[in-house]
Parts: structure tokens; sequence; C-alpha cells
């Protein structure tokens, strides 16, 4: 599934979130070979997420400063025409006339399920662990079957209670984004925040603090062809490995 958002200082406090909700979605690019930049991106995560050293895609977009990206921007993630990658030394060069057609980038791999640590990018950091967190409803989980969403889904009763896992603010409850129905993201530092989708209804109100326990959902199906809660928890607007930082059960 492909977004595109811009994000930018004239948005209200609630659109900020979630934007940043949806910034790390899906890493992909446009059919010219394009990515646009999103919030937290760097030109390191971007390297990695395309396969590419930041070295090339800083000599292919002729970036006077590769530390200084911005929001919206358009970085290209493929080698321009006539130029191959050099994955060793993280250099360009322009190809041989008599070499070989170009052989196509190598797939990017397959998104991990939600629950299982590959690496530094969804592994819980100290900051993360810091927080007291609890499971938001009782029931059995399991890796969201949506693709696009890399949090868990838990399965349960229609109008069973949801709960904050971790003490924080309201940032956005509504019905506002395509795909989560009745959500709520509630911000626990300045760089975590936890989502709940698909609920039935909700109990709590932008702007309003919430506690660790504290009901702030009925579990439903809205947006969805079955009850359950979507849950998630993101750093920085990308999602960190739910089941390493919930407690045992």
């Amino acid at each position: 599934m492909k977004r595109s958002l811009r994000i930018n200082a004239a948005l209200p406090p609630a659109a900020l979130v979630v934007a940043l909700l949806l910034a790390g979605c899906a890493s992909t690019a446009d059919s010219d070979g394009y990515y646009t930049v999103r919030r937290g991106d760097t030109l390191y995560s971007i390297g990695r997420d395309f396969d590419q050293s930041p070295t090339n895609l800083s000599v292919w977009n002729k970036l006077r400063n590769p530390n200084d990206l911005e929001v919206g921007q358009r970085i290209l993630v493929r080698p321009p025409v006539g130029v191959v990658a050099r994955t060793g030394a993280g250099q360009s060069r322009p190809a041989a006339a008599s070499a070989p057609a170009r052989k196509a980038a190598p797939a990017k791999p397959a998104a991990r399920p939600a629950g299982k640590s590959g690496d530094d990018d969804d592994a819980p950091s100290a900051a993360d662990t810091r927080l007291d967190w609890m499971w938001p409803t009782a029931g059995k989980s399991a890796p969201s079957g949506d693709s696009y969403k890399k949090g868990i889904d838990i399965i349960g009763n229609d109008g069973q209670p949801v709960v904050a896992a971790a003490a924080g603010k309201v940032t956005y409850a509504g019905h506002g984004i395509r795909g989560y129905g009745n959500m709520v993201i509630i911000k626990h530092t300045p760089t975590l925040l936890s989502v709940y989708a698909h609920n039935k209804s909700i109990a709590v109100k932008e702007g309003q603090t919430v506690t660790r326990g504290q009901q702030i959902a009925a579990m439903g199906n809205s947006d969805t062809s079955k009850v359950k809660l979507y849950f998630e928890i993101r750093r920085n607007g990308k999602p960190v490995n739910v089941m390493a930082l919930l407690p045992p059960r």
C-alpha cells in the first residue's frame, strides 16, 4: 500500500500525530525511482531501506549536506541512467560502454512480522523499556493481518474494555483515517506513542491526560471484518517490536 504525505509546521497537533503515524507505513519509490522523505528519515535509513549506500544517494542527488533532509523532499534511490552502484566502497562510477545491461536492484527484504525482533529498527530502546507497559486488552494476539500495519491484532469481544498501555496524553481520538476505524493515539514521551484502532466507541478526548490502565475505548470492528483491537507502539514515527515491550502472559 502506498501513501504520500507532506508534513509542515502549519498542521494542528492532532494532524501532526496522524502524519507521524502514517509516515512509517511503507517505504516505496515512485515509478521514476524517487522516494519522498518522511519525518524521522535519515540518508542512512533511506539507503538501508533501498539497499543503497548513503554515499551513492548523496552523489546521485547532489546533496550539499546529507544530514539536512526535509520532509517532502524527493530523493532518487535508484542509480541514474549510465551509472551503476558500487556497494563495497559506497561510491558510484559511470557504466562502461561494453558493460552488460545493469541487473535489477535486489528486492527489498519482506517486512518482519510484528512481535519478532531482528535488528535495531524494531528492537526496544532504553527509553522504551523505562515505561511501565501493560496489555491494552485481553485476548489472543497475532501479527496484524494488514500488510501495511506493523503492530498486533488482539482478538476479543464486542464492547470489551480497551485501556491505555502506559500513562500519557491523548493526541488523537476519532475516525479520520481509512483502514483504522475509531482510533486513539496516546503520546507517552516526545518520541513514543501508542495506537489503538478499530474500536466500537471512544471514551477519551484529544488533549486528555490518561493513566496506565485507564479505559480509553471499547473494542469493536470499525473498518475491519472482525472484532479486534489493533495495537501498535511507535518511536519517532516508526513501529517497534510490541511483544518485546509488553509483559509476558
